[in-house]
Order: structure tokens, then sequence, then C-alpha cells
């Protein structure tokens, strides 16, 4: 397995494919735009000169990365001929089902098909193609060339030879693959997510203001950033999405977003991307010191 196509040149696909292609594999890097490519491929070389400086890699390291990677704007032409795809998309199903409907169209009978989706059955995006049995989520933790964990999530009709294949591929790019089952969350946000929406309720309700809720998260449970940070780093349209997902797929008031967190999302706080969530990221580079805690 050589080969790789990942499918979206934001925050998540360009930090997959940036791990895949430090590894010596063939990445095709595939957007609708190429402004879209661009920003992505100018993404990849600044973490990368970030660590050639850290001297966690070289100089000639970096080169061979950035060669690695070939872009393109159509999953016709940059999806053929790989063994593995890895899309990256929107949280949406709607757009997943009608990427993998088109995947599985243009791809070799032998291609494997993942999904990065953090939440998302890997069944129900598996059945709108005639290869359920090669369909498998890799859910990889953001920023993806620091962090080591990667869900890798077992559908219903996913064969035991494609987990085995794809759990030796995570370590092969020196990742930890933990196997899960597929239910709504998986394990990382089903169980982070509920944490999220309970410290916006806990600031929609008065008890605390934000630092104060996040101080005592990182002082009182070791956390290397609070909850409410956390969010914004994530994204908040992200954590809306996904609340949305646990709530409809388990029907259990528990999960149903804090009308904060909807109002936020609806005005376009969406945290550090859009420089203003629970904290303020347009002054004195605050949104660069949140990226660079994980570098």
């Amino acid at each position: 397995m050589k080969n790789i196509a990942v499918i979206g040149a934001g925050t998540m696909g360009n930090g997959i494919a940036h791990t895949f292609a430090q590894f010596n594999y063939k990445v095709h890097l595939i957007d609708i735009s190429q402004a879209s490519l661009d920003k992505g491929i100018a993404t990849i070389s600044k973490n990368l000169d970030r660590m050639v400086a850290k001297q966690k890699i070289s100089e000639a390291n970096k080169v061979q990365t950035l060669a690695n990677i070939t872009t393109f704007t159509g999953i016709a032409e940059g999806a053929r001929n790989v063994d593995l795809v890895v899309e990256a998309a929107t949280e949406n199903t709607a757009l997943k089902s009608k990427i993998f409907k088109e995947l599985d169209a243009v791809c070799d009978e032998k291609t494997i098909l993942a999904t990065n989706t953090s939440s998302i059955s890997i069944t129900q995006i598996a059945s709108v193609t005639s290869r359920p049995e090669k369909v498998i989520g890799m859910h990889f933790m953001n920023p993806v060339p620091i962090m080591k964990l990667v869900e890798i999530i077992k559908g219903y009709n996913t064969s035991d030879i494609v987990m085995q294949t794809i759990a030796d591929l995570t370590a092969k790019i020196q990742k930890t693959p933990i196997e899960v089952n597929d239910y709504p969350g998986f394990v990382a946000n089903r169980i982070l997510m509920p944490m999220i929406n309970e410290s916006i309720e806990t600031l929609y309700n008065g008890v605390a203001g934000v630092t104060e809720i996040d101080t005592v998260m990182k002082l009182g449970m070791a956390h290397p950033m609070g909850p409410l940070q956390l969010a914004d780093f994530i994204g908040l349209d992200v954590c809306l999405s996904i609340l949305n997902v646990l709530h409809d797929g388990f029907k259990n008031p528990k999960y149903a977003p804090c009308p904060l967190l909807v109002n936020m999302v609806m005005a376009g706080k969406l945290g550090v991307k859009s420089g203003e969530g629970f904290y303020d990221y347009t002054a004195n580079r605050k949104a660069e010191r949140v990226a660079e805690m994980f570098s």
C-alpha cells in the first residue's frame, strides 16, 4: 500500500496528507478548488518549517514530503490507481454519501475507502457503495501530524482483513490504532462532546465564567486545555454537528446541544477559525498560540 488519496485540503485533510507524505507514501490531495489546495499545501509547508526549526526533521525531509504530494481538483482523476482513499470532507452525511458513491464508481475494486468522520455511521456511509466490506473509519485527531491516536471504526460489513490492513498501516505512520465499533460518536466524541456541552451549559447557567471553567478543568483534572478552549480549537460548528449526530442516534436528551452553542454557531462565532468563540483570537496572535500548543 503506497498510493493514497486524501479528499479535502482543510485542517484534517492537509494534516492527513502531511502525515502520509512524511512517511514516504505518494499522496493525491483532492479538493474542489485550486485555492483550497494551495492553502492546504501552504499549511503543510508551514508546519514542516516548524518541525525543521525544532529539529524534528531535516530540510531534505521537508522537501521530500512536499514532493510526495500531488494535487487534484477532481475525484475522477485523483482517486484512480490508489490503494486507499481517506475522505476528510465536511461532517455532513449527504456530502459524504455523494463522495463515496463517486469513489465507488471510479476506484479500482481493490481500493479501500476510509472516512475520517468523527461521528457519522460507517455502516450508513458504506451502504451507498458496492463494497461495504472495504469501507472503514479512520478517525484521526487534530493536529494530525502530532496526535498519536487513530480510531479505527468497523462498520457492520467491514472485513477483518481490511481492519487489520488499516491497523497495520496506522502503525507504520507511527500512530496508535484503537479498534472500536460503529455507534454514534464512537469512543472519543461520545465521551468528549458531552463534557464540552456540559461545560457550555455551566457557562450558560451562570455558574462560572469561561476562564474559570477552563482553569478548574486544567488545574483540577490535569487537562492540557480547558473544554471551552478545546471547543474553540475543534470548531463550535463541528461540536454542534457531532452533538446532533449523538442526539439523533441515541434519542437521549443528555446529548441535546446547549442553546448557547446553537446561538453562537448561528451567529458565526465558530472559535479559532472565525476569530472568535469563547475566546477572542483576533489580537496578539492568540490563534497561533493555540495551534502551537500542540506542536
